[in-house]
């Protein structure tokens, strides 16, 4: 990198500050260029500092993060990453732009501090590359033109659908599964996301999707009309029972320096369910699911890729598609109609 990411940090706390300023201050390719003790104060600031990334506490006197992300990226489209305790409300945030979050660490726990900052400063890197994804006053949701309302072939509900996603996937992954129908053969979802978020994720899916959406638990089967999101912190992967396919969640290795990892989950697809499935490829850094999507490809599924235009990330779609993983390429609100196109075919 020839010029640092110029980071401002934005925190009520004084000592957490102090913490995010001396630490992110020791990476060679982090600036911190300044701090807001609040909302109101980064309101100020961010015109005047012109930051790369911004990192916000969601919990903050007067506004909090959620509305501050809300308030602030329609005026100023700045990346921003949320710190976060366990919060429901970070995924309204994602949802009106902001790029991703990190959980915040119990800062009397040394390993979680130091896994925490590695994160963060890992986040902020992405962050620095991601579009800004601000949401329309009225978002036009696309019709699924190929929502018919006719049932599927039983050939189409013996299909497994994997899906897997990093930064920005949270909201690519609801604009696929909301357009799908309630019958749509069973989706296994893995998206980068820390332990506790995922069932929080998995329930607000439910809420605004036809399908059920659960976080996955060892044993569970899949079927029609419901999506398994693999829990943070854990791999999963589809196993064969009989006749039927199951998920096995389990605490494994990071793979492609992650747990879950799509990888795992793809790979596990094209060893149980073969050409009898799909894989979904969509926004994030790095590979994880490329090899995975490409075994599945090998082995006759059908495959996916979300474009460039349309991602916050084009990293994971890209080397996947560069290595012939993909054997088509759409946008992330064009996907439903392709996926359903395929599984109408069968």
């Amino acid at each position: 990198m020839n010029e640092k990411i110029r980071v401002l940090i934005v925190d009520d706390s004084l000592l957490f500050r102090k913490v995010l300023i001396d630490n992110l201050s020791k990476n060679p390719n982090i600036e911190v260029i300044g701090y807001a003790i609040d909302a109101f104060d980064a309101e100020k600031k961010i015109p005047l500092l012109k930051p790369d990334v911004v990192t916000v506490d969601v919990e903050m006197p007067r506004l909090n993060g959620i509305d501050f992300v809300k308030k602030l990226l329609p005026i100023y489209a700045v990346p921003v990453i949320l710190v976060s305790s366990l919060n429901l409300n970070v995924f309204e945030a994602l949802s009106a732009g902001a790029v991703d979050f990190v959980r915040k660490p119990d800062m009397t726990t040394g390993n979680s501090s130091s896994t925490f900052l590695n994160t963060l400063m890992s986040k902020i890197f992405i962050a620095s590359r991601a579009k800004i994804k601000v949401p329309q006053t009225a978002p036009v949701v696309p019709k699924n033109t190929l929502n018919s309302g006719r049932p599927f072939s039983l050939n189409a509900y013996n299909t497994v659908i994997g899906i897997g996603a990093s930064t920005g996937g949270t909201e690519a992954t609801l604009q696929v599964l909301k357009n799908l129908p309630a019958d749509t053969p069973g989706i296994v979802v893995t998206q980068h996301m820390p332990e506790g978020f995922t069932k929080m994720y998995a329930d607000r899916l439910n809420r605004l999707c036809q399908m059920n959406v659960k976080e996955a638990q060892s044993g569970d089967i899949i079927e029609r009309g419901q999506v398994l999101i693999a829990p943070g912190d854990l791999q999963m992967k589809v196993v064969r029972v009989g006749s039927r396919y199951s998920v096995s969640c389990y605490s494994g290795e990071k793979v492609s320096g992650h747990r879950p990892s799509v990888d795992v989950l793809f790979q596990s697809i094209a060893d149980t369910a073969g050409p009898n499935s799909v894989g979904i490829i969509m926004t994030g850094m790095g590979r994880d699911g490329a090899d995975g999507l490409l075994s599945m490809k090998k082995k006759g599924a059908f495959t996916i890729g979300q474009d460039a235009e349309s991602c916050v990330v084009y990293g994971m779609p890209m080397v996947a598609y560069n290595i012939g993983a993909v054997v088509t390429q759409t946008s992330c609100a064009n996907i439903s109609n392709v996926l359903l196109k395929h599984l109408y075919s069968l």
